[in-house]
């Protein structure tokens, strides 16, 4: 088979990573297109993987221009799988134009629930055979195309079966004698993220407070930094941030992805933004298995009485680990699902449809 994996995130490289290898393995030829976000082409460059980038170019922040971005977008993918006969197109993909001028079937993999990226619901999903999306995650009107799994997508390459941390890489970049705090700011910018606040420098400037009486802080930013934060910015191989936070002691952030990261391996992490409460993936972690704690923009003492409380906190590495075990026990092994289900598409489908349990055979 040909297998295409399209994608517009660093994180979205991360989730098929392991995926693609094990397809490699079996003979299949696998592609990797992008579109550019981030540090997504830094972490492929220093991978050593091949891939194609479509949509090159700026666009401004606005619905219209997203629209005529993404129709743009379509046609380069539909270009792309048509010339080398694409038979699986997996990833948050662009599949309007795929679909209807291809034989492609088209796999969306998400862990965002649909009311909450309305543009790309409404755009892409109608158009797609299968959504593929934790059991967490709320499909709405197109939940008859949803195929969900007992896990997080984040398990395909933070799972203990593909991830070690390893101390030594963390030693590359500072002491790792003294506790050291590890601070993400998002951009928050995207379409999806109209009115969402995160982050401001006074609100930072306070949590540094509390957090230097205590550790180092360590700061990466896919937003500007303020001059008097730039002395916190992390320097690093892109590839090495989930060692770095393995063994941070606490993850704070407003960025989502990298909250569901901590909390994979174990890492307190605290994420502070106004989707607080209203992510199915971030709601079950904090609510069932306690490894994250969301807080709105609005409660910013909240925020700072969090962090306290979890910095006083007796045994907290031993408590999280333990936490993060009992979650690791209740969920499948993502990468073989994934793996079984796109080599096996559509039979796979039929098999998931009719005996959902089918999916506890890879944990």
């Amino acid at each position: 088979m040909n297998i295409a994996f399209f994608l517009g995130h660093p994180a979205h490289f991360h989730l098929f990573k392991y995926v693609a290898k094990d397809l490699q393995n079996k003979n299949h030829n696998v592609f990797f297109v992008i579109k550019k976000k981030d540090i997504l082409e830094d972490i492929l460059q220093n991978a050593d993987i091949q891939y194609t980038v479509i949509g090159e170019g700026r666009m401004k922040n606005s619905k219209s221009e997203l629209i005529k971005h993404t129709l743009h977008l379509e046609k380069e993918l539909a270009n792309f799988c048509k010339k080398n006969r694409i038979d699986i197109l997996a990833g948050s993909t662009l599949s309007c134009g795929v679909r209807f001028f291809t034989k492609t079937k088209i796999l969306i993999t998400g862990e965002d629930d649909y009311n909450l990226v309305p543009l790309f619901t409404l755009t892409s999903t109608p158009f797609c055979h299968n959504i593929i999306t934790p059991i967490s995650c709320k499909c709405g009107i197109f939940e008859y195309k949803a195929l969900k799994y007992n896990s997080f997508q984040k398990l395909a390459y933070l799972h203990p079966k593909y991830f070690t941390p390893d101390i030594e890489i963390v030693k590359k970049y500072f002491d790792v004698s003294k506790p050291y705090f590890l601070i993400r700011f998002a951009k928050l910018a995207a379409y999806h993220d109209t009115d969402i606040q995160g982050f401001s420098t006074e609100k930072s400037e306070k949590l540094f407070k509390i957090l230097e009486q205590k550790g180092n802080i360590f700061i990466t930013s896919e937003r500007e930094l303020e001059p008097q934060f730039e002395k916190y910015r992390l320097k690093i191989n892109p590839l090495d941030i989930h060692h770095i936070m393995a063994f941070a002691d606490l993850y704070i952030g407003d960025s989502q992805s990298m909250a569901v990261e901590a909390a994979m391996l174990g890492t307190p992490s605290v994420r502070f933004n106004d989707f607080a409460g209203r992510i199915g993936v971030l709601e079950e972690l904090e609510h069932k298995y306690g490894l994250t704690f969301g807080i709105k923009s609005a409660e910013p003492e909240k925020l700072y009485k969090q962090v306290e409380n979890l910095l006083n906190m007796p045994n907290i590495r031993e408590e999280f680990q333990t936490r993060r075990q009992k979650m690791l026990a209740e969920k499948i092994d993502v990468t073989a699902f994934f793996s079984w289900l796109f080599e096996n598409y559509p039979k796979s489908r039929k098999i998931m449809k009719q005996n959902p349990d089918y999916q506890y055979n890879f944990k």
